[in-house]
């Protein structure tokens, strides 16, 4: 890697932060290339005259602003094309489109299915009645990101369709059909991927995702929709506020 940072050693900003801030203009500008390796501590401490502890405060703080990854065997690298998601009642389309990316969907299945037991239970249901399900893969820039599953009430049905899916996110087509999603209960978790979705992704068997199950009510208090979405964990991190209580 071959970028220089300017250091203030008369600033009373620590010297780590300062390190930090310089690296994660170098790779927000495209500076620093997206999946490049930074180097060992002990070569990037000689490099720009700081200490060995220096660079390593600096490079924590930027794996936990998800701007650097530490791999096995690999070393610290800067991440790959991630998308970035706040922690709030939004769906994968929008934010992409928000941050400037380009959102493409493959619509794998839309229409009226039984509703298995699960599922109609988070929906107040029936086991076996009628729901809408839903299934894409969402990409962008050619990159699988996500395979995502939902269902939804059967009366939902008539406001989305699979051509509709694939230009428009499904909490914008529901607004637009007069249904407002309006609180969510959402679960994060990790797994490997199966065969089916390493094949949907394009990723190697087994791959490590990002799941997440979601419940969502409209402004009614109707619980109308739940969400089993996996996302490949090399490009997704979900960001949150954390205030003291």
């Amino acid at each position: 890697m071959n970028y220089t940072v300017v250091l203030d050693r008369q600033s009373p900003v620590p010297l780590y932060h300062q390190l930090a801030a310089s690296l994660k203009e170098g790779i927000t500008s495209g500076c620093i290339p997206k999946g490049s390796l930074l180097g060992n501590e002990v070569g990037l401490a000689d490099r720009w005259s700081v200490s060995r502890p220096t660079v390593r405060r600096a490079i924590e703080e930027l794996v936990g602003d998800g701007f650097l990854v530490r791999r096995r065997g690999v070393g610290t690298q800067v991440v790959n094309d991630e998308v970035r998601r706040p922690f709030t009642l939004s769906s994968l389309y929008d934010d992409l489109n928000a941050s400037g990316r380009r959102p493409t969907t493959r619509v794998l299945a839309c229409e009226l299915v039984p509703s298995p037991a699960t599922v109609a239970e988070s929906l107040q249901v029936e086991p076996g009645s009628p729901v809408l399900f839903i299934r894409r893969v969402r990409s962008t820039n050619d990159v699988g990101l996500a395979v995502m599953s939902n269902w939804l009430l059967a009366s939902i049905d008539p406001l989305v369709s699979a051509d509709d899916l694939v230009t428009a996110g499904l909490y914008s087509l529901l607004r637009k059909g007069g249904v407002r999603p309006h609180y969510a209960v959402q679960r994060l978790g990790a797994r490997v991927a199966t065969r089916e979705e390493a094949s949907l992704l394009n990723v190697e068997a087994r791959a490590p995702l990002v799941t997440m199950r979601r419940v969502m009510q409209d402004d009614t208090g109707r619980a109308i929709e739940v969400g089993d979405h996996v996302y490949d964990a090399r490009h997704y991190v979900i960001e949150m506020s954390v205030v003291e209580s």
